[in-house]
């Protein structure tokens, strides 16, 4: 039998592919759920009800991965996939067995038939699926489905408090690199100008709209032509929580926007119904993925930095770039807060205090070797 085509029908001011998407996630969760034992049913109409979408799928992901590491690791189920896991073998869960998963978890290997693929996690990911775990214990607890709440022996992990990590951006004089390389080519491999000849003006458009904005690269993504109104020099984008929000358009990114749609986006008779609203295209004519996006944004970022493309800046480094430059040119912390979407004004204190160039300045004096050659 064919596989039924979901059809959206939106009542809503919302558009349809910000539809869609959440109806994907919601999917994409309820086929996780099948796949895990009942007594859980409880849990999850709980995540449903009082965590985003996206942090219920990235839960019921860690989940579903310590069910499997249950059967495949231990001695502690007699079941053969996660579904079959009984209540009783999850009230014999000790909080060591816990700690003994989330080191398991910090560097462990999937060995298919063609390959062992190793996976290596860093301390934010552990403390992420600690979380996970944390939840569902707590939850059956409070539930009277375990008899005792185990969450308080597992391990601590440290991970960096905010301010500890340097925040990772362009200075003003690597935006203009990249922003050249956009314009011209240069830095492009000759494959990569081949398919920069027929993206320039949307490359760059993408480009203006992450530096001037902050936005997050799911709000670029879901961008489309509707969402903009050139006449009233505005657009909408679709935040966390389902919050809308109106950005006013400054002539940069009218200019690029409308060089992009008018001189370089195909005709709306050449693109599919489902891909018709789509603000940037794939050469496929579809709407561009994340991970388009993505790979797009390390690329150009990685000629600003004369580094290779695989240590080039992502979306949300150039989210940073925007905010510090913000911030540096001596605007409101809380104004900077508002347009970026940060829940607290403490997020936004935290690029403040990435002073730009104060590590050139401190050392462009103190250039031992140069002095040196000169003597």
């Amino acid at each position: 039998m064919a596989e039924k085509q979901v059809l959206i029908h939106n009542k809503s001011d919302r558009p349809d592919n910000v539809i869609q998407k959440e109806n994907d996630i919601f999917l994409a969760c309820k086929e996780l759920e099948k796949d895990m034992p009942s007594f859980m049913r409880g849990f999850f109409v709980y995540l449903k009800g009082n965590v985003l979408p996206s942090t219920r799928l990235a839960y019921l992901h860690d989940i579903k991965f310590f069910l499997q590491y249950l059967i495949n690791e231990t001695g502690l189920t007699v079941a053969e996939e996660p579904s079959k896991i009984k209540l009783e073998e999850f009230q014999d869960i000790q909080a060591v067995d816990v700690n003994m998963f989330i080191d398991y978890c910090r560097r462990y290997q999937v060995e298919t038939e063609k390959n062992i693929y190793m996976f290596e996690n860093t301390n934010k990911t552990l403390a992420r699926k600690k979380s996970s775990v944390s939840v569902l214990f707590k939850y059956l607890y409070r539930d009277g489905l375990l008899e005792k709440n185990i969450t308080d022996g597992f391990d601590p992990i440290r991970v960096p408090k905010p301010g500890e990590k340097e925040i990772k951006a362009l200075q003003d004089d690597e935006v203009m690199i990249m922003l050249d390389a956009v314009t011209s080519g240069n830095g492009l491999t000759d494959k990569e100008r081949s398919y920069w000849e027929k993206t320039k003006l949307r490359d760059k458009a993408i480009l203006i709209l992450f530096l001037t904005y902050g936005l997050r690269l799911s709000e670029l993504q879901q961008l489309n032509i509707t969402s903009f109104n050139f006449g009233r020099g505005e657009f909408k984008i679709y935040r966390k929580r389902g919050k809308e929000s109106i950005m006013p358009l400054n002539k940069s990114a009218t200019s690029v926007l409308k060089d992009y749609i008018y001189n370089e986006r195909p005709s709306d008779d050449k693109i599919s119904d489902e891909h018709k609203d789509a603000l940037f295209l794939s050469l496929q004519l579809k709407r561009m993925t994340e991970r388009q996006i993505r790979e797009l944004v390390k690329k150009y970022t990685s000629i600003a930095l004369k580094t290779t493309r695989r240590a080039g800046y992502s979306p949300h480094k150039l989210r940073a770039t925007a905010a510090t430059s913000l911030i540096g040119r001596g605007n409101s912390i809380f104004d900077v807060a508002a347009l970026l979407d940060h829940e607290q004004v403490t997020t936004t204190q935290l690029y403040a205090r990435q002073k730009a160039n104060v590590k050139r300045d401190l050392v462009k004096d103190m250039e031992w070797e140069e002095e040196r050659k000169e003597k």
